[in-house]
């Protein structure tokens, strides 16, 4: 039994899941918006307002633990200077997943995620 144990496994030790997920941060940070499974993009959405929230401290202290996951300086730099004050004044709820189909050779069902509030977003 599984009880009280949060978390999807992906098929993938903990080293890869862990990997996978710095990656897919980055990029998300980066790019503001990436295409994955459903299932990916679940599991790296509290990830993500993880380290926007540390972008909003703003402190040395949350700079190091940001660094410690997301793989780029130049990332890290725009999380705490752009992102920071993009969401200074929101309380939560950065990501957003949006459902876009099956993938054509496995049928896995596809995402979106990205931030909301993004540069192009027509909300």
């Amino acid at each position: 039994m599984r009880h009280r144990k949060s978390g999807r496994k992906l098929g993938r030790s903990s080293s890869h899941r862990k990997a996978l997920f710095r990656n897919m941060v980055t990029s998300l940070l980066e790019h503001e918006s990436i295409r994955t499974t459903d299932a990916k993009a679940k599991e790296l959405r509290g990830l993500a307002e993880r380290m926007i929230t540390l972008g909003k401290r703003g402190d040395l202290h949350a700079r190091r633990q940001a660094l410690s996951v997301i793989r780029s300086k130049g990332v890290t730099a725009k999380l705490f200077s752009e992102l920071a004050e993009r969401y200074r004044s929101r309380a939560g709820g950065y990501t957003r997943v949006v459902k876009v189909g099956h993938r054509v050779g496995d049928a896995a069902p596809l995402s979106i995620i990205e931030l909301v509030d993004r540069q192009g977003d027509a909300d």
